[in-house]
């Protein structure tokens, strides 16, 4: 009796110096992971970036890579942090769920900031303004966005001009797409597009004539990359990236190539708003 317990204490001791080791190094092993992927990445190193591939010259995709002046500005905000951008083609009306889900781990598709949206994830700082563009099918007689009283307006879902139609009362009719609402335009069923003044204006240059573009006005708000609610490691690092690739001349490099001759509100400054921002001229 008293040999078997002997062998009895000797089991539980050897298999709490194993538990002890097995804990150590579980924790080594945690430590480790954390070093290596100190923002909490999908794949370490490597941003997961939810996108559209319709929405030129914004965000789109070219012979079959994702370009526009969104991701191409999310690519050298990366690159300044040590970190590479894969993109994921997605629908805009289930981004930022998706984003604050952890399917991704950045929303790159000039995403208006608004207190709604903020319910759902978190923004870095600004890095683009933007306009509001009508467009119309040729001929139409509209040129104005208060025209559109009992006009059948066409938006994509979950977009801020969604937002704007709805708050004028207009009952848009939502598409999930960019591509949609062009194609409504196209065919005579939509009198009318809201869209991001950008993806409007080459929407109706590569329209062969069937659209136009009526009228522009300013967005109240600024653009942003959308990260999970309470991911304040990847959002500052994504802010410092930022600014620095506003200070290099980067950004403004990018507005010049995307956006040549749109001319910037006064009042706008991208990022923290602490950094000097080069001219165009001074950036090439």
């Amino acid at each position: 009796m008293r040999f078997r317990t002997v062998l009895t204490r000797t089991a539980a001791v050897g298999a709490a110096a194993l538990l002890a080791v097995t804990a150590l190094t579980a924790c080594g092993n945690d430590d480790t992971a954390a070093a290596d992927n100190p923002y909490g990445l999908l794949q370490p190193g490597v941003i997961r970036a939810g996108t559209l591939t319709d929405a030129p010259p914004n965000v789109f995709l070219k012979d079959g890579e994702f370009t526009g002046f969104d991701n191409d500005l999310l690519r050298a905000v990366a690159a300044r942090i040590g970190l590479k951008v894969e993109f994921v083609g997605t629908d805009f009306s289930g981004l930022l769920a998706q984003v604050n889900s952890g399917k991704f781990d950045v929303g790159s598709s000039s995403i208006t900031i608004t207190e709604a949206r903020k319910k759902t994830v978190d923004f870095g700082n600004g890095y683009d303004f933007g306009y509001f563009g009508l467009d119309v099918p040729a001929g139409s007689a509209i040129t104005g966005f208060d025209q559109l009283a009992g006009k059948r307006v066409v938006v994509v879902q979950g977009t801020v001009q969604d937002d704007y139609a709805t708050r004028q009362n207009l009952d848009p009719v939502r598409v999930p797409d960019y591509n949609s609402a062009i194609n409504q335009l196209k065919a005579g069923t939509a009198d009318a597009w809201i869209a991001p003044a950008e993806i409007g204006d080459k929407s109706a240059a590569d329209s062969n004539g069937k659209i136009k573009v009526a009228a522009k006005q300013l967005s109240p708000a600024p653009t942003a990359y959308a990260v999970a609610k309470g991911d304040d490691k990847l959002r500052e690092a994504l802010n410092k990236g930022l600014d620095e690739v506003i200070a290099d001349g980067t950004w403004s490099r990018l507005q010049a190539e995307y956006y040549p001759g749109r001319p910037i509100p006064a009042d706008f400054k991208p990022g923290s708003g602490s950094v000097a921002v080069p001219s165009p001229s001074a950036a090439s």
